[in-house]
Order: C-alpha cells, then sequence, then structure tokens
C-alpha cells in the first residue's frame, strides 16, 4: 500500500480529482498482481531448492502455469474483471464501481473473458 500511495504523491498534478479512487484501485490492483506473481516464483524455486523438482508433481504446476498464460492472454479490461469476480469476490456493482461500468457490462466483459479461457483451455487440452 505504501507504494502505491508514493505513486499517487508522485502523480497527484496528473490524476483527475474525480477518478483518484478508480486510479487508486487500479494501481493498488495491479501491484497486487505483481506481487503475487513474484511470491509465486519465490515460493516455486524454494520448493525446488527444499525438495527437489521429482517431488513436484509436474501436472499441477503445467496446469496452473496454463490457466495463467490463458488469463494474461485476455484483454486488460476483461482480465481484470475475472480477477476481481471470481478471486477477489466483488460483486458485480462494485466492479461496475471500480472500472466505471455499469453492472451489465460487467457481466457481458465477465461471460466473454470466462469464454475465451474456456474455448483456450479446450484447445491446450486438444492437443495435450
Amino acid at each position: 500500500m505504501q507504494d502505491v500511495f508514493e505513486k499517487l504523491w508522485l502523480n497527484v498534478d496528473r490524476i483527475d480529482q474525480d477518478k483518484v479512487k478508480s486510479w487508486l484501485f487500479t494501481c493498488t490492483h495491479n501491484a497486487m498482481l505483481n506481487f503475487i506473481k513474484r511470491r509465486a516464483r519465490v515460493d516455486y524455486m524454494h520448493s525446488i531448492h527444499l525438495h527437489g523438482a521429482s517431488h513436484m508433481d509436474s501436472h499441477e504446476f503445467e496446469s496452473n502455469e496454463i490457466i495463467e498464460q490463458t488469463v494474461g492472454m485476455l484483454p486488460p479490461l476483461q482480465k481484470s474483471i475475472l480477477l476481481m469476480r471470481d478471486l477477489e469476490g466483488y460483486s458485480y456493482e462494485e466492479i461496475g464501481v471500480m472500472l466505471e461500468l455499469n453492472p451489465s457490462q460487467v457481466k457481458v466483459y465477465l461471460f466473454r473473458a470466462r469464454l475465451k479461457v474456456k474455448n483456450q483451455l479446450k484447445t491446450v487440452h486438444h492437443f495435450a
């Protein structure tokens, strides 16, 4: 959080005061995603170091990696909505307020994101 508020302080002249809340959310959301990615890499490297690669369920790791890559290929708005709804548990209304969309737009973007992920996973599974 401290890093996000530092960014706000450094960019205060460039941010529209009416959009500070959504700017803070977006910045915090991106910082959280970066933190999770870094932590996952460190945890993975740590588990290999402690237990060796042979003890890790490679199928599980590959599945998680494929899902992460598939979600990563989504357009930024769809990716944000998918993560906010499915991982963070925000309601359609809360997501709409944060991203300045109405709830029906949120539902449409979420549907499209889930459909893209589903189709991509079917393609990957078909070739596996």
